[in-house]
């Protein structure tokens, strides 16, 4: 049976080798094993770019190819390979896939033992570093639960789901902010930790409005809202602008960068907006006076 994949593209017979090797029929077992020592290394390589290879063949191939940094660059370029196998050659990884990885949250949240290979990395940037100490610091259970609680509309309601979140550590509140629902997304959105907040915004299922929501919150820390103003998708949106720079909470860096965007009426309601620095509105209202001498208004 090992053997029937014969006709098959070198990489894909590899890639059913290593499936039928875990197979629960001994026989089959062994002579996929046997088959499987006669498959150049190259070949593993290709098999495991591949978007569509089995989950088996990524361990196989971390465990058994000998060139570690050829199947750690492999690895690392597949999304789709677990993060149990990348945990496995992690020692090998460029800081450039490092990079990729952190910024990828969910790739990190589902491997606890791939973060763990990396965070003692001699080699990681300041960044980085901070990044692994937020994935991994202990939880103040009373602070985060003070903290989810303030604004959350319903008293019953955000009790129970701010117990619940107090009760998680950081790598199931940050799984939590990418899988879970819009309740869940308002309440982290306010979590104390970065990482968490940056994983509500890179939910693939937040949505626009919510978006909008979060870019008026005063709330949030200032980093949400710089990550917003990062987001090119955020900022097609023109509420989610006009929110940003009438939030007194938004970086004045940003909020001038910005307000050259807003319509003239905005401008004028943003210039005796009492709430924003006053930075901001000296600057709005020294561009309504310049468009005033255009006849733009």
């Amino acid at each position: 049976m090992a053997t029937a994949g014969a006709g098959l593209e070198p990489a894909v017979r590899a890639d059913l080798l290593t499936v039928l090797a875990a197979d629960a029929d001994p026989v089959v077992q062994e002579k996929a094993r046997n088959a499987l020592l006669s498959v150049p290394p190259d070949i593993f390589l290709e098999a495991a770019k591949a978007p569509d290879a089995s989950p088996v063949l990524f361990e196989y191939v971390a465990e058994n190819v000998k060139d570690r940094p050829a199947v750690a660059a492999a690895l690392a370029a597949n999304a789709k390979c677990p993060g149990s196998a990348l945990a496995k050659v992690a020692e090998h990884l460029t800081p450039a896939a490092i990079q990729a990885l952190v910024d990828n949250l969910e790739r990190l949240a589902d491997a606890p033992e791939l973060i763990a290979a990396l965070k003692d990395r001699s080699d990681l940037t300041l960044e980085q570093k901070r990044t692994f100490e937020e994935l991994t610091r202990e939880t103040d259970s009373e602070t985060l639960e003070k903290t989810l609680a303030e604004g959350a509309p319903e008293a019953e309601k955000r009790q129970t789901l701010t117990q619940r979140l107090a009760g998680m550590n950081v790598i199931q509140r940050l799984t939590l902010a990418l899988k879970g629902g819009k309740e869940e997304r308002m309440a982290l959105i306010r979590d104390p930790n970065k990482l968490v907040q940056r994983a509500v915004l890179q939910s693939p299922r937040l949505a626009e409005l919510e978006v909008e929501t979060f870019s008026g919150m005063t709330n949030v820390s200032e980093e949400v809202l710089r990550h917003i103003s990062l987001n090119r998708n955020f900022m097609k949106n023109y509420s989610v602008v006009r929110n940003l720079v009438n939030n007194p909470k938004t970086p004045v860096d940003i909020s001038l960068h910005f307000i050259q965007r807003l319509v003239t009426t905005d401008q004028k309601k943003l210039s005796m907006n009492k709430n924003v620095p006053e930075t901001v509105r000296t600057m709005v209202t020294k561009l309504l006076r310049q468009k005033a001498v255009k006849g733009e208004t």
